[in-house]
């Protein structure tokens, strides 16, 4: 179990860590999540842009899109181990089918308790930030997201079936 872990902002000085982190999914061969991991980091200024390019209303750029912020979870020994992505409010694809929150662990570190840290960690923030109740979603057949979320609170709501007939268990939380 982890003795403690923090969200922090992508900042260039947690570039090794972060190069880690990344390749420690591409390793993997597993879809990386959340979506803005997947951005390949060899130009990592431009990487760090990215992640801060629709934080806010003014910045967004297209009807389909919300303002979305990103943290990493850093180790008390300074790893990166886990991301998250929060969407400060919903579209109806979202609402559907994403969810306020995106979280994901690297491969190599499940399994110790740090998609709880991140979640947990992830609400608080979101409370600070005057959310009263947020969406969190994860596939079906998930049962390790699944058990996270309720462990925080999360009570199911309702299956959304995507095109392909991946099934999305939705719950929401009370802040």
């Amino acid at each position: 179990m982890p003795k403690s872990a923090r969200l922090i902002k992508p900042t260039i000085e947690y570039r090794d860590a972060y190069i880690s982190f990344y390749e420690d999914w591409i390793k993997s061969g597993e879809d990386m999540v959340p979506w803005v991991i997947e951005r390949e980091p060899e130009d990592f200024n431009a990487m760090i842009d990215f992640l801060y390019a629709e934080d806010n209303e003014s910045k967004i750029s297209s009807s389909d899109r919300v303002p979305h912020s990103t943290y990493w979870l850093l180790s008390e020994d300074n790893l990166i181990v886990g991301a998250v992505n929060i969407r400060h409010r919903l579209n109806e694809k979202l609402l559907n089918q994403g969810g306020h929150i995106g979280y994901g662990v690297r491969p190599s570190e499940r399994r110790k308790g740090y998609a709880n840290i991140i979640l947990s960690n992830t609400l608080e923030l979101l409370k600070g930030w005057g959310h009263q109740k947020v969406l969190v979603v994860c596939d079906k057949g998930n049962i390790g997201s699944e058990k996270t979320i309720l462990k925080n609170g999360g009570v199911m709501e309702s299956e959304f079936v995507e095109e392909n007939g991946n099934i999305i268990k939705r719950f929401w939380i009370d802040l």
